[in-house]
């Protein structure tokens, strides 16, 4: 039925690892893989693990229920566990200890929820390593935004400066028919033509 069917969907378990799934890390630092986990209906004996590029697992713990923190199974030596599933957010990040080239790659934060009927879920980070931190240039950047906003502002002038123009334009030919219009009612008392205001001479009286 289409009701159990969104009543399904809303109770999906879901799993994040944020707003962005690549990260950078200095060679020889410590990089957080951050990842958390939703379920509508609660969580019971919850299992997460972490592996990298899918296939060696580096991190293996359980969670028991809401009301206990996650219990480690398994791990590689240099990853220590730093989230909670405590607090508000059901957070199951790791910290990834004096990161080496080798350590780039696929990292997926996988999450199996028995309460769910044994519902699963994963989201993956990529890991990039790299000596040292290059500053981005900016440069081309901006002078690409200046160019644009120029044009931009020599278009809005060129149509002002279209409106001024038609604008004076409109007023010289409604000025020049004005012109006409007064000319032709002028008085043509000195031409002497029909029409005209000239005293006309009276018709002899008999």
């Amino acid at each position: 039925l289409p009701g159990l069917h969104v009543l399904a969907i809303a109770f999906a378990l879901e799993v994040s690892v944020g707003k962005t799934n690549t990260v950078i890390a200095l060679n020889n630092s410590n990089v957080l893989l951050p990842c958390t986990f939703t379920t509508c209906i609660g969580f019971q004996d919850l299992v997460f693990t972490w592996y990298f590029n899918s296939t060696e697992m580096i991190y293996h713990g359980k969670i028991k229920s809401k009301a206990s923190e996650p219990f480690l199974v398994g791990r590689n030596p240099r990853v220590e566990f730093v989230g909670s599933t405590t607090g508000k957010e059901n957070n199951i990040s790791i910290v990834l200890n004096n990161v080496e080239f080798s350590d780039a790659g696929k990292y997926t934060c996988h999450v199996k929820n028995p309460k769910e009927k044994n519902a699963q879920h994963n989201a993956t980070i990529f890991l990039t390593v790299v000596q040292k931190m290059v500053e981005t240039d900016n440069t081309v950047t901006l002078i690409i935004v200046g160019v644009v906003g120029g044009l931009i502002g020599l278009l809005v002038l060129f149509m002002l400066v279209k409106r001024v123009v038609l604008f004076i334009i409109k007023k010289t030919q409604d000025g020049k028919k004005e012109c006409l219009v007064s000319s032709s009612g002028n008085d043509n008392t000195e031409n002497g033509l029909a029409g005209s205001k000239a005293e006309q001479k009276a018709p002899p009286k008999a």
